[in-house]
This record gives structure tokens, C-alpha cells and sequence, in this order.
């Protein structure tokens, strides 16, 4: 009987173990030590989150000297003189500006008629130096209407003389020619305006 008796505590024991609470298992030490560097590079990881990035600062512009203002010239006035399409006769570069009369020598008169049929714009051009070395256009010429004349005191020379012709239909034409006002020249002579020439009878 008694061996009947023995397993029967042997199995009460073992029911009682089974159904006791059971005590927390321990973790080896590498597992203990595992976690302990993951949490700790989980707190670096949200550490180095919280902190502010470092935004770049947008370089300042550097100042430079502001420029000066510049001086724009007035457009000077036309002076009515229509240049020659044609090449004259001359000496090209020193005489392209205004003759300057009062140092050009003796002068004669010159009568222009304007026979074109329309209002010629003149011009008298010495395209190389005279005795006096001046040359250039002879300044102060005024248009001519349809039939006018004018009388101008030139110096001696030998001239282009160019006309741009405005009809009164509205259109143009030119007349061009050459004028020698010699030396012994000292009566005024006459100067003629045609519709494509301009003559000394």
C-alpha cells in the first residue's frame, strides 16, 4: 500500500509547482548589457533630433560705390545744309566742317537764282584749302523758294555747289554743279538753280 501512496503526493507536488506563480526570468549578462547600449542610442538619436539644425545665413550683399551720373549733350540744331551725295573735287578730312569766313580771304558776290520750280535747300562747299587755308562749307545759306533769289559774298575758290530740290507736289529732286570764283573776279556773277544742274551762264 505504501507504494501506492507515494506517487500520489509526487503528483500533488508536481501540481502545485505547475500552478505556483512563476518568478520573473533573469537575462544574461550580454542581453542585459544589449540593451542597455540600445537604449542609450535611442536617447542620443532623439537628442541629436531635438537639436536645431543650423540654418546657413544668406550672404549680405556687398555694397558697391554707385557710379556717378553721366552727362548726356544736347543734340546740337541742324544748320539746314543738306551735304552732297556726289564726291567733290578736293581734300578730304580737314575741310569737312564750317569755312570760317572771316579768315578766308577776299570775297565776291555771287548772285543765286532758283529756277528748279520748287524750294531748293543750297549749299556751297571748298573742298581744299585757298590761298588763305580755309575751306569747308560757307555757312549761313537760307533756303530758296520757287523763283527767289539771293545774293552771297563768297571767298575765292573752287566750289561744289549741291541743291536739294522739294517740289510742291511733294516730291524731291537735286541739282549739283561747280563755281569758280577766280581771283580777278570782282563784279557778281550769276548762279543758276535748274532742276538737276546748277550753272554759271
Amino acid at each position: 500500500m505504501l507504494k501506492y501512496l507515494l506517487p500520489v503526493p509526487l503528483a500533488i507536488v508536481l501540481l502545485l509547482t505547475a500552478c505556483a506563480p512563476q518568478e520573473a526570468p533573469t537575462l544574461a549578462p550580454a542581453e542585459v548589457e544589449g540593451t542597455a547600449i540600445a537604449a542609450a542610442w535611442t536617447i542620443v538619436a532623439m537628442t541629436q533630433l531635438a537639436v536645431p539644425t543650423a540654418t546657413p545665413v544668406p550672404p549680405t550683399e556687398t555694397p558697391s560705390p554707385t557710379p556717378l551720373p553721366t552727362f548726356t549733350p544736347f543734340p546740337l540744331p541742324t544748320l539746314g545744309l543738306s551735304i552732297p551725295t556726289a564726291t567733290p573735287k578736293g581734300v578730304a578730312g580737314a575741310c569737312d566742317g564750317i569755312m570760317n569766313i572771316a579768315e578766308a580771304g577776299p570775297k565776291s558776290n555771287i548772285r543765286v537764282e532758283n529756277e528748279s520750280g520748287g524750294t531748293a535747300t543750297f549749299s556751297l562747299y571748298l573742298g581744299k584749302p585757298n590761298a588763305f587755308g580755309q575751306c569747308g562749307f560757307v555757312p549761313g545759306l537760307s533756303p530758296l523758294s520757287k523763283n527767289s533769289s539771293m545774293i552771297v559774298s563768297i571767298p575765292k575758290g573752287e566750289y561744289f555747289a549741291y541743291a536739294l530740290i522739294a517740289y510742291p507736289n511733294g516730291s524731291s529732286g537735286n541739282a549739283s554743279g561747280y563755281i569758280n570764283n577766280r581771283g580777278g573776279d570782282n563784279h557778281t556773277f550769276v548762279v543758276k538753280i535748274k532742276k538737276e544742274v546748277i550753272v554759271v551762264p
